[in-house]
């Protein structure tokens, strides 16, 4: 399955490998960004995330899960909003990652005060894995190739 491709998105070029490969879709509210090694996912968000927007970020979302993404970790490090229908395809995302079999998971990387204000009020903090970076997400969940020491770079 080395040489497959699967098209993501629909558009021309836009495709994701079996191993490795990078999507990038720019909306004028948000951006995302997906990188897939194997079954990990880093879907890189930036800009607002509401109700405008929540319906891109669900079909990227399920489009990693449907390329074999088991493992994935949201960074919202670029987000400067974030209202409950985003926090809602979150939780939806993460609902469907553990529900697969193998169960799979979805972690946070997030350092701004607003959006984790909005994470904190919603109560998504206690159900789903918070780290101050991509590295520190992955390693948090076990990844092994993960850097251990990027916990203490903070990224």
């Amino acid at each position: 399955m080395e040489d497959s491709a699967r098209a993501v998105g629909g558009g021309p070029g836009r495709t994701l490998a079996a191993r490795r490969q990078e999507v990038t879709t720019t909306m004028p509210q948000l951006g995302l960004s997906a990188t897939v090694d194997g079954d990990w996912g880093v879907l890189v968000v930036s800009g607002e995330v509401d109700l405008a927007v929540s319906s891109e970020l669900r079909t990227c979302l399920a489009e990693l899960a449907d390329v074999g993404v088991r493992h994935l970790v949201v960074d919202l490090r670029r987000v400067t909003f974030l209202d409950s229908t985003g926090v809602g395809v979150l939780v939806a995302a993460a609902r469907r990652l553990g529900g697969a079999d193998p169960a799979g998971s979805l972690r946070l990387a997030c350092t701004d005060e607003r959006v984790l204000r909005v994470l904190r009020l919603t109560g998504v903090l206690g159900v789903l894995p918070l780290s101050v970076s991509v590295e520190a997400a992955r390693a948090v969940g076990g990844d092994p190739a993960a850097d251990p020491a990027s916990k203490e770079r903070g990224g």
